[in-house]
C-alpha cells in the first residue's frame, strides 16, 4: 500500500514523539536544561504545525483515507498523553510548573474510556462509526495550547504574573472539554447500540413519520 502525502506527514509526526520524550526526560538536568526545553518546544510546535498541514493536504488533495482517519487522532492522543504524563511528574516537569494530576487523569481517562466504548460498540454491532465532535477539536486545541504555555512558562512568568492564571485556565478548560466530550460520546454510543438492537422499532417509527408527513402534505 502506497502512503499518500498526508499519511506520510502524520507518520513523521508520530516518530517525532520519541525525540520530544527524550528531551523532556532531560529537561531538569542542570547542564543544558534550558536548551533541551527549547528543543522540546520546537519539536512540539513542529508536530502541532504538521497536524494542521496534513489535515489541509488531506482535504485539498482529496487524500482522506481510513488509515489517515485512524493515524491522525492516534498521533494527537499519543503526543498529548506523553506530554501530560511528563509535565505532571516532578522529575520531568518544567521548573516552577507542575501540571495537576486531576487534569492528567481527566484528559487521559477520556481517551481510555472512549477506546473502551468503541471496542464495546464494535463487539455488539460489528461496526463502528466515529464522528468527530466540535468540542473534541476544541479540547485538542486547548491541550496543545496548554502544553505550549507550560513549556515557555519559565520565560513568561517573570514578565507577567498573569501567566500562571492563564496556564490554570488552559488546563482546567482542557479538562472540562474532555469531560464534555466523554459525556457526548457516551450518549451517542448508547443511542447507536439501541438503534442497532431495535432495527424494527426504528423502521416502524420512520414509516409512521413518513406517513404523517405525506398526510400533512
Amino acid at each position: 500500500m502506497t502512503l499518500n502525502r498526508a499519511n506520510q506527514i502524520t507518520i513523521v509526526r508520530i516518530l517525532l514523539i520519541v525525540p520530544f520524550v527524550i528531551c523532556m526526560l532531560k529537561v531538569n538536568e542542570i547542564q543544558h536544561s534550558t536548551l533541551v526545553r527549547y528543543i522540546a518546544l520546537i519539536i512540539f510546535l513542529v508536530m502541532c504545525i504538521s497536524d494542521v498541514i496534513d489535515g489541509y493536504v488531506a482535504r485539498v488533495k482529496n487524500q482522506v483515507t481510513k488509515l489517515g482517519s485512524f493515524l491522525d487522532p492516534m498521533a494527537d492522543k499519543l503526543l498529548i498523553t506523553c506530554a501530560c504524563l511528563l509535565l505532571a511528574a516532578e522529575h520531568t516537569a518544567v521548573d516552577g510548573v507542575l501540571l495537576p494530576k486531576p487534569v492528567v487523569v481527566l484528559i487521559i481517562g477520556k481517551d481510555v474510556l472512549l477506546l473502551l466504548g468503541f471496542i464495546i460498540i464494535y463487539f455488539l454491532t460489528s461496526q463502528i462509526h466515529i464522528e468527530p465532535l466540535f468540542i473534541g477539536k476544541v479540547g485538542t486545541f486547548l491541550q496543545l495550547s496548554m502544553v505550549t504555555a507550560i513549556l515557555i512558562a519559565p520565560e513568561m512568568m517573570p514578565l507577567t504574573d498573569m501567566w500562571t492564571y492563564f496556564m490554570s485556565f488552559l488546563w482546567w478548560a482542557a479538562a472540562t472539554a474532555a469531560i464534555l466530550t466523554t459525556l457526548i460520546y457516551i450518549r451517542r454510543g448508547t443511542r447507536y447500540i439501541e438503534q442497532h438492537e431495535n432495527p424494527v422499532n426504528n423502521s416502524e417509527q420512520n414509516s409512521i413519520a413518513n406517513g404523517n408527513k405525506k398526510q400533512n402534505d
